[in-house]
């Protein structure tokens, strides 16, 4: 053998021994120098990666889907696990998340380790399938009662059904389950022993889903607003006790009290008022000639206040002074709620939010109670608008089940960050996740909602030590409550 064959054999052995020192996987994300750049202007050197994962993760014959996501290098010479960012929604892009005002925070954590800011299988950049909407929106000469516009919630989501079947989009595929799947062919992609996982709302709900899936190969959790594996649909009375919280914070603000004495009284007022006898609004609809009258029981006031009045501070500021209105007969805001939920377009679903809510589902006992405590709720049962009205509608998105559901029992390190106002997955339910991790700590942080990282410098501190090795010593922040708006 020459001398030159000998070189070349050895450069040969020596690219085989480093082919398999890397893991195997790594070769399959695809990467992309990029320049990130923030809302605020901010650009910072990052890469935007690609990794083809199995549309089941049980069945290699289902074909790929592709997920997308950006790293954040460290900044630390000695780093730890990955960070991977989960959105809430479901639904929710991690990489949109990362321009906006969490941005700081993702860019604190590279003290730590490599941030991720994922876009979960369906959303974002990640292959999302096309969305549905109903042939046509709710007819406007139609009231906006509870029964008929639950009977078009369940007609839509039969067509959209229909049209995704016929798309051949596989809405099994689209479950925690499979994304949980995701996080773990992204892991031995980056070549990671381990990761750790940082999520919000439905992400958190992945993040447990994850533990129940690939436990020996999570670092850290950070749960904020945590929605457990079996609390997809809310329980109603915890809503009720959440405006009873509201209307402490008001009982403590001398003129908010003045304006608005009873709050959870009004509420039950107004709304039983509306269900017995629905009114009657004239409207000048944007685009229409003249004015339209809608017909009106306490449903869009239920759905208003479940979604546009509840879920963070500067949302419940205006809570109690919507329903003085109501109470004093002043429909018009109504009517403009109303209209923009159900008459100005036709109603529209996403197949990854809905399959997703659909397949991690409820169990018959709490399905049981959600029903039982929704009769006496002041919201019935919107607050899990659109469940659990759309179960068991779709023939083509099963069930996960009650093994996918059972509490956890975790020794994972796990922070929780709760809210004592926040009116979408409540401080009970954030108590109960907290039960399921032997090693888990809370922060609660006082007159905070739904959406907490940012709320308080201290807040994005705790996750910061924690992911870096620390257990939180503050139990409790307090920050300013909401500052009530006058009607």
């Amino acid at each position: 053998m020459s001398a030159k064959q000998m070189l070349c054999y050895g450069l040969y052995l020596l690219l085989a021994v480093l082919q398999l020192l890397v893991p195997q996987s790594e070769a399959a994300i695809a990467w992309e120098a990029m320049t990130f750049e923030a809302k605020d202007g901010t650009r910072v050197p990052a890469q935007r990666g690609t990794l083809e994962v199995p549309l089941r993760h049980d069945d290699a014959a289902s074909g790929t889907t592709t997920l997308a996501f950006v790293k954040f290098n460290a900044t630390t010479d000695n780093p730890g696990p990955p960070i991977i960012y989960l959105a809430g929604g479901p639904g929710g892009s991690g990489i949109a998340t990362a321009k906006g005002a969490r941005f700081e925070l993702f860019m604190a954590l590279r003290s730590v380790a490599d941030v991720i800011a994922l876009d979960q299988r369906g959303t974002g950049a990640s292959a999302p399938p096309p969305p549905c909407q109903a042939p046509e929106a709710y007819p406007i000469d139609q009231p906006l009662l509870r029964e008929p516009w639950i009977a078009y919630l369940r007609a839509t989501a039969v067509h959209c059904g229909a049209v995704w079947r016929e798309q051949g989009v596989d809405l099994n595929a689209y479950t925690t389950w499979e994304s949980a799947g995701d996080l773990e062919a992204l892991r031995q992609a980056l070549g990671a022993q381990k990761v750790s996982l940082w999520g919000i709302s439905y992400g958190t709900h992945l993040a447990m889903a994850a533990v129940r899936r690939m436990e020996p190969h999570l670092h850290r959790l950070v749960l904020a607003s945590p929605e457990g594996l079996a609390q997809t649909i809310k329980l109603p009375l915890r809503s009720d006790r959440f405006y009873d919280r509201v209307a402490e914070v008001i009982a403590r603000d001398p003129e908010a009290a003045a304006r608005y004495p009873d709050l959870t009284a009004t509420m039950r007022k107004v709304l039983e008022r509306l269900d017995s006898s629905p009114i009657d609004v004239d409207l000048v609809a944007p685009g229409a000639e003249g004015s339209v009258t809608l017909t009106l029981d306490g449903t869009a006031a239920r759905l208003y206040t479940a979604f546009f009045l509840s879920k963070n501070p500067h949302n419940i500021a205006a809570l109690p002074a919507f329903y003085a209105a109501l109470a004093e007969g002043e429909y018009e805001y109504l009517a403009q709620a109303a209209y923009r939920l159900a008459y100005a377009r036709p109603a529209a679903l996403r197949p990854m939010s809905l399959a997703m809510d659909l397949a991690s589902g409820v169990c018959a006992d709490r399905l049981a109670l959600i029903e039982q405590q929704a009769d006496e709720a002041i919201l019935q049962d919107w607050l899990n608008y659109p469940l659990p009205h759309l179960l068991g509608v779709l023939d083509n998105v099963q069930d996960l089940g009650e093994e996918f559901r059972a509490p956890l029992r975790s020794s994972l390190p796990t922070l929780i960050l709760s809210g004592t106002l926040d009116g979408r997955t409540f401080p009970e339910a954030h108590q109960e996740v907290l039960s399921q991790f032997s090693q888990g700590a809370m922060v609660t942080i006082e007159n905070a909602g739904h959406d907490l990282f940012m709320i308080d410098p201290r807040v994005g501190d705790i996750v910061q030590a924690f992911l870096a090795g620390s257990t939180p010593t503050r139990e409790r922040i307090v920050i300013p409550p909401p500052s009530f708006q006058q009607y």
